[in-house]
């Protein structure tokens, strides 16, 4: 039921921007403008309001998000209808609840001369996520307290005289307190980042003061990347298995893998043999997850390729050697995802092909040294957020004996209980029948549906940063 509540609230919240979409446009653009929002075309009929309104009536709830998004880059003049769009978005991302108590001594701890060295940068960002109002200097001359515009009183309490507020006089005024837990976590995030503080060292002590508090909630601000040099911390769930880091990543595996520990205090591994038969990626993956790109750049480097376009090359035709000859429906997959995608790939998760471990120091200590050993995916997408989805392609093996000739019930159970298993440390299992994918044709179809369906799922968008 509240699900339902905030997409009615959400469609109307849309339909009022929509709604202004007649004014501004020419009969002659409206479809292109409506194509943009992600909206349907409308029939050439009647004036530009009524057309703006059937094409949004025809708009199904599950696209409203979509459109929502849309009007959200594009730019809205009012803070309070940004905001309000803003918040229904977000809260469908189930955010970790961050009681007002643990806030309250989380903001009493710190200072705010910490947080405001750049006052451009500082109110810049207070604009971005909070409701300053419209200040009028000729009223200012005759007003204070609170008849002055916030904007107003911020600039006077906080950088004209230091010391009138605290940090917490500025997050009440602010509404920090009551405001959603999706909203708090991301301006934390914006406190720490680049963009506010200018320097690496001051953004560590903060996330540290920060994190002293927030992990009593079960999250915590986590280093995720780089952004413009300096570190970039995301808020994620201390709970969830998915938001632990990989340390390796085992893949494009020509024959099975012999792994040993290097250290068993670091979990370091070794691939004993012909190292080049399997890749090992060992770097971090940021809050965007792995993308094309970010695999290319670390095989051109490991390579040292002149070029991107014959790192490009390489770099797909190593992953693509890896699929089984006798699984046609793998390499349908792999294909089919790439031409779909086309040059959008390089921003969108990589497809990772014949994974045998992603390796994670806690699930191992947790689960014992053997527990991802066993571990082999056909394909692995490392996701935004730490989000882990694996695609099996099940050809009759799975289910049958003796080639195909009988039901086999132990295998099918074998089967299921690696899926559980999966599922247990945090990763998403979608099975296709080999059936489904042995026609090239036939895969393109049905992929050409599951993809766009799946990123929109998992909020996946190309060019993130």
């Amino acid at each position: 039921m509240a699900a339902s509540r905030d997409r009615s609230i959400l469609r109307q919240l849309v339909g009022d921007v929509i709604a202004r979409l007649g004014e501004v446009s020419t009969h002659a653009m409206l479809n292109e403008d409506l194509a943009e929002l992600g909206m349907p075309p409308a029939s050439d009929e009647g004036t530009k309001n009524e057309r703006v309104e059937r094409s949004f009536a025809t708009v199904p709830d599950s696209d409203l998000p979509t459109i929502a998004k849309n009007l959200l880059d594009i730019g809205l003049p009012d803070p309070a209808l940004r905001n309000g769009i803003e918040d229904l978005l977000w809260a469908e991302d189930s955010p970790p609840e961050v009681s007002r108590k643990i806030r309250r001594e989380l903001v009493r701890s710190l200072d705010l001369t910490d947080l405001v060295g750049s006052e451009a940068r500082f109110m810049a960002l207070l604009c971005r996520f909070w409701i300053l109002g419209q200040d009028s200097p000729f009223l200012d001359a005759y007003l204070s307290g609170p008849a002055a515009g916030l904007r107003r009183l911020v600039e006077t309490h906080v950088f004209r005289n230091p010391g009138d507020w605290s940090a917490e006089d500025l997050f009440e005024n602010l509404g920090v307190f009551e405001a959603g837990d999706a909203r708090f976590a991301r301006f934390l995030e914006a406190l720490v980042s680049g963009d506010v503080l200018l320097d690496e060292a001051a953004q560590r002590l903060l996330v540290a003061a920060i994190n002293a508090h927030v992990r009593g909630a079960a999250i915590e601000l986590r280093e995720t990347g780089t952004e413009g040099g300096y570190p970039r911390f995301s808020m994620v769930s201390t709970r969830l298995a998915e938001n632990r880091k990989p340390k390796n990543i085992i893949f494009a595996s020509l024959t099975k893998p012999d792994i040993r520990f290097q250290s068993a205090m670091d979990n370091d591994i070794e691939i004993v043999g012909n190292r080049d038969d399997s890749l090992v990626y060992d770097r971090p993956t940021s809050a965007d997850g792995l993308r094309w790109r970010d695999l290319q750049t670390w095989w051109q480097e490991q390579h040292e390729i002149p070029t991107e376009a014959e790192a490009k090359t390489s770099l797909y035709r190593r992953l693509r050697r890896s699929l089984p000859d006798n699984s046609p429906g793998q390499q349908n997959l792999f294909d089919c995802y790439h031409q779909i995608l086309g040059a959008k790939v390089y921003d969108h998760p990589v497809l990772l092909p014949e994974v045998w471990l992603h390796w994670d120091h806690q699930t191992v200590r947790e689960r014992g040294p053997q527990a991802l050993l066993r571990s082999r995916m056909d394909f692995l997408l490392l996701l935004p957020h730490g989000q882990r989805i694996v695609l099996e392609v099940d050809g009759s093996q799975h289910y049958t004996r003796d080639r195909g000739q009988r039901p086999d019930s132990a295998k099918y159970a074998e089967t299921m209980a690696g899926d559980r298993d999966l599922k247990l440390r945090g990763y998403e299992v979608f099975r296709f029948g080999h059936d489904e994918l042995k026609d090239a044709t036939a895969a393109r179809v049905l992929l050409e549906q599951f993809l766009p369906a799946l990123f929109q799922r998992f909020n996946v968008s190309a060019g993130s940063d």
